[in-house]
């Protein structure tokens, strides 16, 4: 008897709940005999992407067997590189050999990727906290400072992008740097946050001069109303439509904005401006029989009205919902609506704490370190798999429900 399958690219934060979730209704079902549940991923390690601004970066990382093989998921160290939904067939490259896989029901999960627009010098001279691997760069990078010629931007960096990830870097970097530099050199650490927008953190709403504030007390300049026009290594050129500004800076990080997965591209849907697959309620891709698409790389219409956002605060029960819906599918069984009646939004700042708001207004509710508590819980607990490990364990949390704010103390 051949299984069926049911195949997920991509081991993100959408990626590896589809799967478990997958798993758990197979189990549920009592089907396991009659399908299985495989994922493909380059690594080896689900990547808790959210934190690569911060250091060190081994407790983000989660290896994948130890999550997987408990619930009975086949792990597929490979890349996926081509998907023909009409054959219902992905093609994957494992270490330079090409593969072809069958599926009966594909959860996309391929997540997003940094927008890189062409400009002189970014892809030769900037870094990123995109991946993991980028966050390692960007640390082995600063840690090499002290040892190059001391001109005037050795210590200083520049981050490009005010959104979320750009604001938490730039107000980790000043003590980062003062760990790595001499003591006598303390006073020569500068730290510049820029973005094109009339205000840095302009779409935090009632957070937005909080975290202002917050900046310049960690002794972070900002650059408003700015964009990049060009860097060479050794300095960073800013300009705001009437004139230009060069900042020398050893150290350039990019944080411009993300953009799904290529491979949505390969999919028979018209794309969303940021490339992602329309989905449905249940997940599926719109017009596409027998496949579904979860987290960055899909939009759906998380209430009703409002698009998902990227972010782990939706990937996560995107994909709880896609891979309990596959399984559903491929069985005849009633599939379940995903709705997200709440939205919350939480900006770690480094040693001065967090905000925390909510409602796509972002009313700003909690700051300080009692909205850092509750950033800690976030980003230390929640949004990781069980850490006992137990196929138990692991069921309970793939279960196609949607979490509850976290608990915060209000202001």
């Amino acid at each position: 008897m051949t299984l069926k399958r049911i195949l997920v690219i991509g081991a993100g934060f959408a990626g590896l709940w589809s799967a478990l979730s997958a798993a758990r209704k197979l189990d549920e079902f009592d089907r396991t005999d009659e399908a299985e549940v495989a994922i493909v991923n380059p690594a080896p390690f689900h990547s808790v992407r959210v934190r690569n601004y911060e250091q060190p970066l081994d407790p983000t990382l989660v290896q994948l067997d130890t999550v997987l093989r408990p619930a009975g998921v086949r792990l597929i160290q490979a890349t996926a590189t081509d998907i023909d939904s009409a054959t219902r067939r992905v093609t994957i490259d494992r270490d330079g050999a090409a593969e072809s896989l069958a599926y009966d029901r594909l959860i996309l999960a391929a997540g997003s990727v940094l927008v890189r627009p062409p400009i002189p010098g970014l892809d030769r001279f900037s870094f990123d906290v995109d991946t993991y691997a980028g966050a390692c760069k960007l640390q082995a990078h600063l840690l090499t400072l002290p040892a190059l010629p001391d001109t005037l931007g050795r210590y200083t960096a520049v981050v490009v992008g005010a959104g979320l990830t750009g604001i938490e870097l730039a107000a980790e970097l000043p003590a980062r740097l003062r760990e790595i530099v001499a003591e006598s050199d303390s006073g020569k650490v500068r730290v510049v946050l820029a973005d094109r927008s009339a205000k840095i953190a302009q779409s935090m709403g009632g957070a937005q001069p909080v975290i202002e504030g917050a900046l310049k007390t960690l002794d972070v300049e900002t650059r408003a109303g700015v964009s990049l026009e060009s860097l060479d290594g050794q300095s960073v050129t800013l300009h705001d439509g009437a004139k230009s500004e060069r900042i020398e800076a050893a150290t350039v990080v990019w944080c411009g904005g993300m953009h799904a997965n290529a491979l949505a591209a390969q999919l028979p849907v018209t794309l969303d401006p940021l490339g992602r697959v329309p989905v449905d309620a249940f997940l599926r891709a719109e017009g596409v029989p027998g496949v579904f698409a979860a987290g960055d790389c899909a939009r759906v219409l998380i209430d009703g009205t409002r698009p998902s956002v990227m972010s782990c605060q939706h990937g996560r029960p995107m994909g709880r919902y896609a891979g309990n819906n596959a399984v559903c599918d491929l069985f005849g069984q009633e599939m379940l609506p995903l709705a997200i009646d709440w939205y919350a939004t939480i900006c770690d700042l480094g040693p001065w704490g967090a905000v925390y708001t909510e409602g796509w207004d972002r009313k700003l509710v909690a700051e300080g370190e009692t909205a850092k508590a509750t950033k800690r819980t976030i980003n230390g607990e929640r949004i990781y798999p069980p850490k006992s490990g137990t196929r138990e364990d692991l069921f309970r949390a793939a279960a196609p429900v949607v979490q509850t704010p976290p608990p915060t103390e209000r202001r």
